[in-house]
């Protein structure tokens, strides 16, 4: 089956280095100016890269190779031309052909001094980013989190970018899952009651839910009669409302919903508003919608086969056997609304496409002072607007990959053919348990696996906590080995910030479309590719500046070795940019690594606080400053702060 895909158009200058782009425009000119008054032919696009060594330049481009395919003559012969012909920024000392016919770019090195990260030009139009989801029936395991770290981590490179950005999470609180969990609490003997085990202060309430999650599930195993009835009786009551059953299910919902929050406020993320289920089905967002398909002919109700007195959408089905494509279903015959039907419903609403606002109310305040708002029916005085986006991103993962082009095909099939275009489903692959990681958590693999699956539903899951609490535990103990003279809350902020380093590194430093397997070894390792590494050489960078009493207002070194590693470090919001276009975190993290393996390698061979002369020891203060800085910042923009030490 052929499926339509939209695409996205690139946000090609946000964070961009104005230095790269300067370059860039007066290379285009140069060719065009070129081309045109010498041989009449099409201006191809000038791509610039970065030479494997910082003697060869800063930039180079190969557009020189596609001109001598189409003008027959050789590359490197029109590299010299264009050379010669091209008026260069200012701040650049030359150009010049090299190898068979690459041009190189080199900047002048004599006036560049370390400066602070230029503030981003602030761009039109809110995006709004969609991420974490976890329904509110139990504790947030390790898969939620590579969702939060990615789609947090994105937030943030999009702010750097300059774009206004609004964090939703949407809270599932009327689905099965809830459902489930209701039904437990009302029909396991040893489920206690809920005011009862909200207070109790001995056992956490989604620690709780967890386990009686598992349990009901084990229970319907062999008693299916009791998964079909209480299941029905609780989501009846629960979309009826105004009844025990759902007060008790707001009561469950929404004491879980808090627990997600302080878990993921341990990693730094934060989020704006949560749009929630039972908001939308009393607003009656679906049928809103439902007209709206209707009027515009892109629903129709089918009248045969298996799906007759459906409401169906064509050119969205998955094939049968015959290899025809099939509708796919958004009403089912009963009357009842399908997830992806729903699923296109608050899409238009995040798009401001349906006639309709939510209330908000507050619902949690983080100690920054942010306040996260969730959906109401009635509005409090003080409330922002929220939706109305002009870019919409569901971080989901790859499993929901058909589901979200059905949602995209669903505008398409109403005329937004822009808002189309700007619905990007920010897919990621799954997170599994190394078999020692599992080990050591009380899992064990099968046979020689060498990582193992987990399910929540099972009770096998590892709760994000968990996790969390035993990385902490890990680097309290080094810590506590490494500075025994600390006070007791020094060892523990620092060991938290390592923890949490740890964590967000490993989830970002794979690319989303990898399967990944977490090991405790491998992300807490202070060597490697790891976030303790890059903390490490952040941490030295301050201690360097600390002793010396700080940077002097000097110029790096510009000799290669020392320029290299400088110019490494300011090309942060040049690879920030590249990042947002290519929609890949993981281009940061490996930044980040090599800038830290770059500084590392260059103080062994360069002991800055020993350097007799003066003038030298303060270019290379200024060097380390610079290189703290940009750590720093890249550690920021992937949500993990530097330690006051290691």
């Amino acid at each position: 089956m052929r499926r339509r895909r939209t695409q996205c158009p690139r946000y090609n200058q946000i964070g961009s280095s104005p230095v790269k782009l300067q370059l860039e425009q007066a290379l285009a000119a140069a060719l065009a100016e070129h081309l045109t008054r010498t041989y009449a032919v099409p201006l191809p696009a000038p791509v610039l890269e970065d030479p494997p060594k910082i003697e060869m330049g800063e930039f180079a481009t190969p557009v020189c190779f596609e001109l001598a395919k189409r003008l027959r003559r050789p590359p490197r012969q029109l590299a010299q031309e264009i050379a010669g012909a091209i008026t260069l920024p200012q701040g650049f000392a030359r150009a010049e052909a090299a190898g068979g016919g690459y041009l190189n770019f080199f900047v002048d090195r004599s006036p560049m001094r370390a400066k602070g990260p230029e503030k981003a030009t602030r761009l039109p139009g809110k995006v709004i980013v969609e991420h974490t989801n976890i329904n509110p029936n139990k504790a947030a395991h390790i898969g939620h989190l590579r969702n939060a770290v990615l789609g947090d981590t994105w937030v943030r490179l999009l702010r750097n970018g300059g774009r206004e950005v609004e964090v939703q999470n949407l809270q599932d609180n009327t689905g099965v899952q809830v459902a489930d969990v209701v039904a437990a609490f009302l029909h396991l003997p040893d489920a206690p009651p809920v005011e009862a085990a909200l207070a109790d202060p001995m056992r956490r309430f989604d620690y709780l839910c967890w386990d009686l999650y598992a349990a009901i599930a084990h229970h319907y195993e062999s008693h299916p009669e009791d998964r079909d009835a209480w299941r029905a009786e609780a989501l009846h009551a629960i979309e009826a409302g105004g009844n025990p059953i759902a007060e008790l299910a707001e009561r469950i919902s929404n004491a879980i919903a808090l627990c997600h929050l302080r878990t993921m406020q341990r990693l730094g993320i934060e989020y704006d508003v949560l749009p929630r289920e039972s908001e939308i089905l009393q607003l009656h967002l679906w049928e809103h919608a439902f007209r709206l398909l209707q009027e515009r002919k892109a629903v129709r109700l089918e009248d045969e086969g298996k799906n007759q007195g459906c409401w169906v959408m064509d050119g969205v089905g998955a094939t049968n056997a015959e290899g025809e494509e099939e509708a796919k279903v958004l009403v089912r015959s009963n009357g009842t609304v399908t997830y992806v039907a729903k699923d296109i419903a608050y899409q238009l609403w995040k798009f401001g496409l349906l006639p309709l606002e939510f209330g908000y109310a507050p619902f949690h305040r983080y100690p920054d002072g942010h306040v996260a708002w969730a959906t109401a029916m009635r509005s409090a005085p003080d409330a922002p607007e929220f939706g109305k986006g002009e870019w919409v991103y569901n971080v989901i993962d790859v499993r929901q990959s058909y589901l979200q082009e059905v949602v995209v095909a669903g505008l398409l099939a109403l005329g937004f053919e822009q808002q189309a275009g700007r619905s990007i489903h920010f897919s990621y692959e799954m997170v599994a348990l190394s078999a020692a990681c599992a080990a050591e958590l009380g899992y064990a693999a099968a046979g020689d696996e060498k990582r193992v699956d987990v399910s929540g539903r099972k009770g096998t899951g590892v709760k994000a906590d968990d996790l969390l609490d035993r990385l902490q535990e890990r680097t309290l103990e080094e810590v506590a080995a490494r500075h025994p003279e600390w006070p007791e809350a020094a060892r523990r902020a620092a060991a938290d910030a390592i923890a949490v380093g740890a964590l967000r590194y490993f989830l970002l430093k794979f690319t989303r479309t990898t399967l990944i397997a977490f090991d405790f070894k491998e992300a807490l390792s202070f060597e490697g590719e790891t976030g303790p590494y890059v903390q490490y050489a952040a941490v030295r960078a301050a201690n360097i500046l600390a002793k010396a009493g700080g940077a002097p207002a000097a110029a790096p070194p510009t000799d290669d070795a020392a320029w290299a590693l400088f110019w490494l470090a300011e090309r942060l919001d040049s690879v920030a940019a590249q990042a947002v276009a290519a929609r890949e975190p993981a281009m940061l993290a490996k930044y980040a690594f090599q800038l830290a393996q770059a500084f590392n390698n260059f103080y062994h061979h360069q002991p800055v606080l020993q350097e007799p002369d003066a003038a030298k020891r303060a270019a290379l203060l200024a060097l380390v400053e610079a290189v703290h800085r940009q750590l720093a910042r890249a550690l920021e923009l992937m949500g993990i702060s530097v330690p006051a030490a290691m």
